[in-house]
């Protein structure tokens, strides 16, 4: 079965730092992660970071300048670097990718990992 998988997830104190992968299982012939969103306990999911192809990211603006996104297409794996992590970054993290499943590229998402910051 063709999933996506995120890992890393943890319990940190404000000013940490949390390292999230995303990595796809199963029968592929492509991998392409495209970004990670989160959601907060009773807000709705919300853009964190995004890839280009070319490995252009793009940043929300609360995470800009802390987090860092990038792909491993050799390890068909996205990660997420969160440094300098605050309460306020507390939510469930989900990865997106398009998967290359037989001869078609399919849109997939995590189940996702919790992030909980402390102050």
């Amino acid at each position: 079965q063709v999933q996506l998988v995120e890992s890393g997830g943890g319990l940190v104190q404000a000013g940490g730092s949390l390292r999230l992968s995303c990595a796809a299982s199963g029968s592929i012939f492509g991998f392409y992660g495209k970004a990670w969103y989160r959601q907060a306990p009773g807000k709705q999911r919300e853009f964190v970071a995004s890839i280009t192809s070319g490995g252009s990211p793009n940043y929300a603006d609360s995470v800009k300048g802390r987090f860092t996104i990038s792909r491993d297409n050799a390890k068909n794996t996205m990660y997420l670097q969160m440094d300098s992590l605050k309460p306020e970054d507390t939510a469930v993290y989900f990865c997106n990718a398009d998967l290359k499943v037989t001869r078609v590229w399919v849109d997939y998402w995590g189940q996702g990992t919790q992030v909980t910051v402390s102050s």
